[in-house]
């Protein structure tokens, strides 16, 4: 048996012998806990009754701090919350109930983020592009500890993780790269140490991913409620390659409650691909409210100190067949914004999203619904936390948006203006579509090439639709552009992201006819 197995074997073993004092399964040695402002949360289990000590101290045995807690029962379990503590280490953390005591050795004080998902989560850093060199960099960030669950279903909500894949760990070319779909997820690894790289600051990662799963399974019953979807019947995906749990909130039960306690600093997403089969138009429900019903679960259970408004970040869905005229991808990239296009919104508030519909691998050797340049995604990420979790204001973190669009009549024109400054790396004639039809259901999508593209605006050709335009969309497709050549970036190199639009009257502008752009209401998706 290896060492980290026989590891995680002991540090799982105080869960089940009654009395035994023992921190809980995810917390060792290596781990980072969070930094201040916020507090950590420490716990695990002991006999009932029993008061235990908990004692942090420095790397010369001085004593940092010290704290009691009362065992409680039936659940055998003691919690105390730390005081803040800077980043940086090592420490040690001593549990101590009568003659019994624990340590853990070479604790970090940084920032914990939470990476969870499907498959395109769970892909290692073996699997991504640049693989050799990427784990050949790993002994150069020993500041950025590593955590990976194992993959668990329950029908009731746990306490505790039944099994971990890797306990805390300090990151090497093996446990980063141990297999495919295992550990450690290359998504993860990446936009945690950029992280580090931008904020100096020790990074705890924590792995909670499992492929071929719907966000049903990730929902608690109050998601599911709250959407108006079963709560207790399992859903089998027709597609015979997600072999995940379809079962809802069997994976928020085993996977996600387990970690309640835990202080976090935020949280990185990566899923969507199963519920372009399942359950596709409840997404703009089921998303939304599992961020929400995440980010109250998290802040009660480390009673308080991981903020309520949990910064989540996440990956708009890539591409998976080139030429599909499904549009379940384009839908589900959609509601990934609660309908809105772009996040942070009022309906998702604190998000932050790496658009990742221009990174397609049809060669990917782990088929095309995994494409391997993680990076991009990483660094997307990356942008979309320093601005929004960290608060950097002047940061550019997601592509040009339209803002407005003026009719030409007399020429049969439509320009529409952004957000940004553009950059234009592909006049695709199908990219952009207008909807011609004199009534928005079954909507009549015709494309509007590309004429020509400034600096903010961009000139669309109406060759069969001249007076009446009730709707704009913009990369609906599956596959909608090839590697990094999407139809428009800002200076930056982030891509403009999909959007679906109704355009309203809005009375009359220079060069011609004002047109409101406004998220689409009017178009039935489903």
């Amino acid at each position: 048996m290896a060492a980290w197995a026989l590891l995680a074997l002991l540090a799982l073993a105080p869960a089940a012998a009654g009395g035994r004092l023992g921190f809980a399964s995810y917390y060792g040695d290596h781990m980072v806990l969070q930094k201040k402002p916020s507090g950590a949360v420490v716990w695990g289990h002991g006999e009932p009754g029993a008061v235990v000590t908990v004692i942090l101290s420095g790397a010369s045995g001085l004593i940092i701090m010290e704290k009691t807690a009362q065992v409680k029962g039936p659940s055998r379990t003691w919690t105390t919350v730390l005081d803040p503590v800077d980043q940086g280490g090592p420490y040690a953390l001593t549990a101590e109930q009568g003659l019994e005591n624990v340590t853990l050795r070479d604790i970090y004080f940084g920032d914990v983020w939470l990476c969870s998902g499907q498959s395109n989560m769970a892909m290692t850093v073996l699997q991504v592009a640049n693989a050799s060199q990427e784990l050949a960099m790993a002994s150069r960030y020993p500041y950025v500890r590593i955590f990976a669950a194992a993959p668990a279903r329950s029908n009731v909500e746990l306490e505790d993780l039944e099994r971990i894949d890797l306990p805390w760990s300090i990151p090497t070319a093996e446990n980063l790269g141990h297999g495919n779909f295992t550990y450690f997820s290359a998504v993860c690894w990446l936009f945690g140490r950029s992280l580090y790289e931008a904020l100096g600051s020790p990074i705890g990662l924590v792995e909670v991913a499992w492929g071929g799963t719907p966000i049903e399974a990730w929902s608690s019953r109050r998601v599911l409620q709250a959407c108006g979807l079963p709560e207790d019947t399992g859903s089998t995906s027709p597609h015979q390659h997600l072999s995940g749990p379809q079962t809802p909130s069997v994976l928020w039960n085993a996977m996600i409650h387990p970690l309640l306690n835990m202080t976090l600093r935020g949280v990185a997403w990566y899923q969507g691909e199963d519920n372009t089969l399942l359950h596709t138009d409840q997404y703009n429900c089921t998303f939304p409210a599992l961020i929400a019903d995440w980010r109250r679960a998290f802040h009660a259970g480390s009673a308080g100190q991981t903020e309520q408004l949990l910064p989540f970040g996440f990956v708009q869905l890539s591409t998976y067949r080139r030429r599909s005229a499904d549009d379940s991808f384009a839908r589900l990239r959609w509601h990934q914004t609660a309908d809105l296009g772009v996040v942070p919104n009022a309906k998702m508030p604190s998000t932050f999203m790496a658009v990742a519909m221009d990174l397609g691998d049809e060669h990917s050797p782990y088929g095309s619904i995994h494409p391997r340049d993680k990076q991009n995604v990483a660094h997307r990420l990356l942008l979309g936390a320093r601005a929004v979790a960290y608060g950097d204001k002047d940061l550019v973190f997601q592509g040009p948006y339209p803002t407005r669009a003026v009719l030409e009549v007399t020429r049969g024109l439509l320009n529409v203006t952004y957000s940004q400054e553009l950059i234009c790396r592909q006049r695709d004639a199908q990219a952009f579509e207008v909807c011609c039809s004199s009534q928005a259901s079954p909507c009549q999508w015709l494309p509007a090439p590309v004429v020509t593209v400034g600096s903010r605006t961009v000139t669309l050709a109406l060759s069969g639709c001249r007076t009446l335009v009730l709707g704009l969309r913009y990369a609906w497709a599956e596959w909608p552009c090839e590697y990094q050549a999407c139809p428009l970036y800002n200076p930056q190199g982030l891509p403009a992201p999909p959007f679906l639009l109704d355009t309203l009257p809005a009375g009359n502008a220079a060069g011609g006819r004002e047109l409101l752009l406004l998220p689409a209401s009017r178009f039935p998706l489903n």
